[in-house]
């Protein structure tokens, strides 16, 4: 079965299982919307629920954003995680929106990237999604989901958006990518996963990838029953995960400040009560999902 074959296949059964695709995170406008993704870096879609009904209500608009104190904005929205980071970079952006582009969220990457903390995906997410525009934003979860089915190779996030973006039609991208999200929630996680038993690995994914993957699952289960008994971490292996998570940041927001940085709220967002495996992989999946 060829890549264009087998992605025709994933498209009618994704079609079949969600013919509605609505969007996850709450928002009234693109400003709302650009916050709440902003919002979502390693957090829930929802908690970021939760969260922005308070966090509107003390500022809608990017003028009334940038007239509130970062302080303010990271009380608000704490229990997201990365909280200092992310009052920062919305407290930034809304200031920059009010500055350079009359107080709207502009309709274009090279501007929407320019902003502080909009990496390529969550621009992505804010041409498809506020304004109808053909993208494909690719998370690491789709970027796992396209190197299982067969889509991609899985080198990197942005060879992966060149090929799902070819494989499937230009005005179904916005819908697919959500597809892939949902499908990816409910029948096909990040660990632990039996491709064998899915409605798509079992027959998308090589037989090569299935073995890895099943290798991969058994290795995880032995570390999490040798984590059991709140055995924790120790120290070097979580500022492994911290460092990985702090270059991430510097990437896409800008310089890192250890003074506003928060280690326990850091241990909280990327999970290091978990086995070694699960915080480098959440730590790594930092670095695309901004």
């Amino acid at each position: 079965m060829t890549r264009a074959e087998k992605a025709e296949k994933i498209r009618k059964l994704l079609d079949a299982c969600y013919p509605r695709t609505p969007i996850p995170l709450d928002h009234n406008d693109p400003f709302t919307l650009l916050v709440a993704v902003l919002l979502s870096a390693q957090c829930t879609d929802l908690r970021v629920n939760q969260v922005t009904p308070a966090l509107f209500d003390l500022a809608a608009t990017p003028q009334q954003m940038s007239e509130t104190t970062v302080a303010k904005i990271q009380a608000t929205i704490r229990s997201c995680g990365l909280s200092p980071q992310k009052s920062k970079a919305i407290h930034g952006l809304s200031k920059l929106l009010v500055e350079r582009h009359a107080g709207r969220v502009p309709e274009n990457f090279a501007d929407l990237e320019a902003l502080p903390g909009v990496g390529h995906k969550t621009a992505s997410v804010v041409m498809s999604q506020a304004f109808g525009q053909p993208a494909f934003p690719v998370d690491t979860h789709i970027h796992r989901l396209a190197g299982r089915w067969g889509l991609s190779n899985g080198h990197s996030v942005e060879k992966t958006e060149r090929d799902l973006k070819l494989l499937f039609a230009r005005e179904s991208w916005g819908r697919v990518h959500l597809q892939m999200i949902f499908f990816g929630r409910e029948h096909c996680p990040a660990r632990s996963h039996d491709l064998s038993a899915c409605p798509i690995c079992s027959w998308a994914a090589t037989q090569k990838r299935i073995r890895e993957e099943a290798k991969k699952k058994e290795k995880n289960n032995r570390r999490s029953a040798d984590a059991s008994g709140s055995r924790r971490v120790r120290a070097p292996n979580q500022d492994h995960a911290s460092d990985l998570a702090r270059v991430g940041w510097e990437f896409h927001v800008g310089p890192f400040d250890p003074s506003t940085h928060e280690l326990n709220q850091s241990q909280a967002a990327f999970g290091f009560d978990e086995p070694l495996g699960s915080q480098i992989a959440l730590a790594r999946e930092f670095l695309f999902d901004l």
